[in-house]
């Protein structure tokens, strides 16, 4: 099979559009179309179905493109390598990164990746925005999901796992809560960014999910002020483990409810290193996507269980 129409066809789920793939592409929208018919036919299925709006992936289409995805992307990345074989990454890597995740699990590991390539200048634009890559220029990005943007390419770099905690000086003085509905009597610090708030939700192991609206006695934007705040006694946060881990490790901080898995929004959230999706990638694209998964492969640094 031609490998260009499984990569055409990826590009079309991914954007929805065969005239997007068509303008990316340079070419007649006429051509994607044949290109994707001639992939059905091969397979006998129809993959994708269109409208006078949007295409959208058939089951039969979704399921193929889960399964072809990493395959085109590996192709992809070996043509660049061949490519580069021999070279050195070189030029400015420019990368986007949340604030508080970055500075607790990111900024450490950056004097090694520059030892590595000392061709390759580093620009870090720290922001808890969710900046457009190409109209910044950004090379490479980290995002906390789930992620809606499908013109990205995107890897899983660590699962957002969290946990409701406090200072046993704050245990000692105010009782610790038995049970997630207990917080609503409490004190409880909340994180004020998108996709956060004062609803909290619990889940155990058998499925069963307990919510809890509390009370806000301190709410900031920022992650490290947060957890501040805890150390301080001032109330109970709801936070991720790559933030609170060394605290949690040292006993400066308790985890209210270990046996149950938290959140403010989706179980399923991760934190995603993302790039634009494109058919050639500098190599100092995959030298700092390479880097990072290696880095991670056990969990972020600031994690409870793989800094332990």
């Amino acid at each position: 099979m031609d490998t260009e129409i499984l990569e055409i066809f990826v590009e079309a789920v991914r954007r929805g559009s065969f005239a997007a793939v068509a303008r990316d592409r340079g070419v007649d929208p006429s051509s994607i179309s044949r290109a994707i018919a001639t992939l059905e036919s091969d397979l006998g299925v129809r993959l994708l179905q269109r409208s006078t709006r949007r295409l959208a992936p058939t089951e039969a289409g979704m399921i193929y493109f889960e399964r072809v995805e990493s395959i085109v992307e590996e192709l992809g990345r070996a043509r660049a390598l061949a490519a580069d074989a021999g070279k050195r990454p070189t030029g400015r890597l420019r990368v986007a990164a949340p604030v508080s995740f970055t500075q607790l699990n990111i900024v450490d590991l950056l004097p090694e990746f520059a030892a590595a390539y000392p061709d390759l200048s580093l620009d870090l634009v720290l922001t808890d925005a969710t900046v457009d890559l190409v109209t910044e220029r950004i090379d490479v990005a980290l995002r906390m999901g789930p992620l809606a943007d499908s013109l990205l390419v995107a890897h899983r770099l660590a699962p957002l796992v969290m946990c409701a905690c406090a200072s046993p000086a704050y245990l000692e003085r105010r009782g610790r809560p038995a049970r997630p509905s207990d917080l609503a009597g409490h004190d409880c610090l909340v994180l004020a960014m998108p996709g956060f708030g004062p609803r909290w939700r619990f889940r155990a192991d058998d499925g069963s999910i307990e919510e809890v609206t509390v009370s806000a006695r301190v709410t900031t934007s920022n992650d490290v002020a947060l957890k501040r705040f805890a150390l301080a006694g001032m109330g109970v946060c709801l936070q991720s483990r790559w933030t609170d881990g060394q605290e949690l490790r040292t006993g400066e901080l308790v985890d209210l409810f270990p046996q149950l898995e938290a959140t403010v929004s989706s179980f399923d959230n991760a934190m995603w290193v993302i790039y634009p999706s494109r058919a050639y990638l500098p190599l100092k694209v995959w030298a700092f996507v390479d880097f990072l998964k290696d880095k991670f492969r056990n969990g972020p640094p600031g994690d409870t269980e793989s800094a332990t």
